[in-house]
């Protein structure tokens, strides 16, 4: 019998059920939630800190981020993450339902898109040792590995394949998806299609690192399913059979999702802006100690820093997190920036807050600095996600400016 849990990532409490020893250990172990055993021989679920799903056999367990961010959203943040080529119609279409019956879909949906035309083909820089001549003879590999030997021959070669970093992407996201249980028929008939129209591309271990390609005028029919193979491979694993039970997981840190997202956004931003913007930038809060003396320093890693000529201008912290029911924020995220501030030498610190809201500055007593609290709504769609960054990155960037021009009259 099919059933399912669906939790918010704020959830605090919820009603006990009955779970199988080996489905509650195995549940336990993906990092999605917590299982407790209660009363009664059951056990109680709660989320973790991370958002996703997990499937065991016939139990489907999701977590929710709050706001109700939906599926589509999740995977634009992610994607925009890593890449900020990553374009809000790679995500389009995506129902925000079952997360894994969605990825299904859509890995197939945007596979045989891509494939429409056949398997993409390039070339791929090859040396092997041969027995006839093809390309070049690698005349310092030949002798150092076979002195005195006419045969094979050690050869590097340009060849014309399937075998490209494009199609081994996509084959093995094809082949993970098709490991998820309780998928549908038809989702599964055309990841299994999708597979054969891949014959001769080789299979990627699990775990190595993605290949590198680079979107162009040759792949960009493959752009949308590359980009979500790439999510499902960073993000998901799945076994056929763990123990009696077929598991999958695609889990992920909301905390880290927003932190990686605002920092490639910002980063794109405030390029346009004189300057250099670095995350988790390393700095010191206290100062080195007189020659002679021994001691570690408190250092210190701030999410984003804007310089302008090598000097710390602008800083910006990522925090989601939930504002209390009255609207306020952790007192701690203003001591932290307030440290921040002083040890860099900035005036002006961005607390930004994954949340609705209207900006909101605290000037810091018996000091020149102010805290701004800036929250960005992530249910928002992705090009007002983005717009709200661009505003951020003007705002603070006329911040400084005014700043700098009151500190030049200050001083004339």
């Amino acid at each position: 019998m099919l059933s399912s849990i669906v939790l918010d990532e704020l959830q605090s409490s919820a009603d006990a059920v009955e779970l199988d020893p080996e489905v509650a250990a195995t549940l336990r172990d993906t990092g999605l939630v917590t299982v407790l055993p209660a009363h009664g021989g059951l056990w109680t679920v709660l989320p973790a800190g991370t958002v996703g799903a997990v499937q065991v056999g016939n139990l489907l367990v999701e977590v929710t981020p709050k706001q109700k961010v939906g599926l589509s959203r999740l995977l634009f943040l992610l994607g925009y993450a890593a890449n900020p080529g990553f374009r809000p119609e790679d995500v389009a279409g995506i129902e925000d339902t079952d997360l894994f019956a969605a990825l299904g879909e859509s890995l197939a949906r945007q596979g045989l898109r891509a494939l429409e035309r056949g398997a993409l083909s390039g070339y791929v820089h090859v040396e092997d040792a041969l027995r006839t001549v093809r390309g070049r003879i690698r005349v310092g590999d030949q002798m150092t590995r076979r002195p005195g030997m006419l045969l094979p021959l050690e050869v590097a070669y340009d060849d014309f394949t399937v075998d490209i970093p494009e199609n081994r992407i996509l084959r093995a996201a094809v082949r993970l998806m098709m490991q998820v249980p309780r998928l549908s028929n038809d989702v599964r008939w055309r990841l299994a299609h999708l597979d054969s129209k891949l014959d001769g591309v080789s299979e990627l271990r699990f775990g190595a690192a993605l290949p590198v390609w680079a979107e162009s005028r040759l792949n960009e029919r493959y752009v949308p399913a590359l980009r979500l193979a790439e999510i499902i491979l960073r993000n998901m694993s799945a076994e056929a059979g763990l123990g009696r039970h077929s598991v999958a997981s695609f889990v992920v840190n909301m905390a880290t999702v927003f932190e990686d997202f605002l920092t490639t956004a910002l980063k794109e931003a405030l390029d346009r802006y004189q300057g250099e913007t670095v995350g988790q930038y390393p700095a010191f809060l206290d100062e080195a100690e007189p020659a002679g003396r021994s001691g570690d320093r408190v250092r210190m890693y701030v999410d984003i820093v804007h310089s302008v000529a090598g000097t710390p201008a602008m800083v910006f912290d990522a925090k989601y997190k939930a504002a209390s029911s009255s609207g306020a924020y952790p007192n701690a995220d203003h001591y932290q920036m307030l440290a921040y501030c002083t040890a860099l030498g900035v005036q002006t610190a961005w607390l930004v807050y994954a949340g609705p809201g209207r900006a909101r500055t605290r000037c810091i007593r018996n000091s020149d600095v102010s805290v701004v609290e800036y929250p960005i709504d992530l249910s928002q769609t992705p090009e007002d996600l983005l717009a709200r960054v661009q505003k951020l990155s003007m705002t603070a960037f006329e911040e400084w400016r005014s700043s700098q021009r009151n500190s030049a009259l200050s001083a004339s």
